[in-house]
């Protein structure tokens, strides 16, 4: 874990200067007003996050201990097979922790804060919210530990997934030919940060692409249809503390006002923006209204 952290703080000066780079550049090329204020907010979110690093309030760590114990293996990684298992089984268990923090809310709360920016670039990348050890999203890798590898290594294999991603939220950079049919690009990144409802819930990858294409949650950018970032009911502040706690604040008021187990419950799990009579903001709701006929009423 020592290594990490030092892996951690020797990337994180060039992971910064390339979001001020890109800051920089992009204001005096583009119409749009580069949002200094959302990159601050960004950046309070990563100092916060670093802080509470420091504080044990993670769910899983004691379970990461338990499933190393138990193990069926012991994997070292000195041949190419294991090398390679590990990568694409990180990349398994990766696509499916992402794709449960876009439909249950109670990942979604943590998450979201990571989608919260209106625009998409470099600085986006590493608001990822103060509450994702709270919700228990390590327990989506203890697969990996099971099969033998440490939890020292997951976690390190995991960071390393998480840097490829950096320049995957950059809005400047064109479609990748082939390259968009195996690995998550720009491209494919850009459609997974926008809140246009035929975009919703998709492409959930690290590195690769290829389970979503296997379990059918990959969409194509549109040259007809631009992306429009942020989450469905866009967030205009720039406060690190109401953006990572108001989606608590929001789950703990609809559980308050559960009428039965079954809706507690569905509040918890069930899809963000999901209501019991049926009318909230669901994916599958918002892509109904989007895409019902428009009547006309004949005089």
């Amino acid at each position: 874990m020592e290594e990490l952290s030092f892996l951690y703080f020797a990337i994180l000066p060039f992971v910064m200067a390339a979001a001020i780079v890109e800051g920089l550049w992009l204001s005096r090329t583009r119409a749009e007003r580069y949002d200094w204020k959302a990159w601050a907010c960004s950046l309070a979110d990563l100092i916060g996050r670093r802080i509470l690093a420091f504080i044990p309030y993670t769910l899983a760590a004691p379970w990461l201990g338990w499933v190393w114990e138990h193990r069926l293996f012991t994997q070292s990684l000195d041949t190419v097979w294991s090398v390679l298992l590990l990568f694409v089984g990180l990349e398994f268990c990766y696509y499916w922790y992402h794709r449960t923090s876009h439909t249950s809310r109670w990942f979604w709360a943590a998450h979201s804060v990571h989608h919260s920016p209106n625009q998409l670039n470099l600085a986006a990348a590493y608001r990822l919210g103060w509450f994702g050890k709270f919700t228990g999203t390590s327990l989506f890798f203890t697969p990996l530990v099971f099969l033998g590898f440490t939890p020292a290594v997951v976690l390190s294999a995991l960071f390393q997934n998480l840097l490829y991603q950096f320049w995957l939220h950059a809005d400047w950079i064109p479609r990748l030919g082939w390259l968009e049919y195996v690995f998550n690009t720009p491209s494919s990144h850009r459609v997974h940060h926008a809140r246009n409802p035929e975009y919703l819930d998709a492409n959930y990858g690290g590195v690769l692409i290829v389970f979503d294409r296997l379990f059918g949650t990959y969409i194509e950018e549109r040259a007809d249809l631009a992306c429009d970032y942020g989450l469905v009911s866009r967030v205009t502040i720039h406060s690190p503390i109401r953006i990572n706690f108001e989606p608590w604040i929001g789950l703990a008021k609809d559980l308050a006002s559960a009428r039965s187990l079954g809706d507690a419950w569905m509040f918890l799990f069930g899809p963000p923006g999901w209501r019991p009579d049926g009318k909230g903001l669901t994916t599958a709701e918002l892509r109904k209204t989007h895409m019902a006929p428009t009547q006309v009423v004949m005089t």
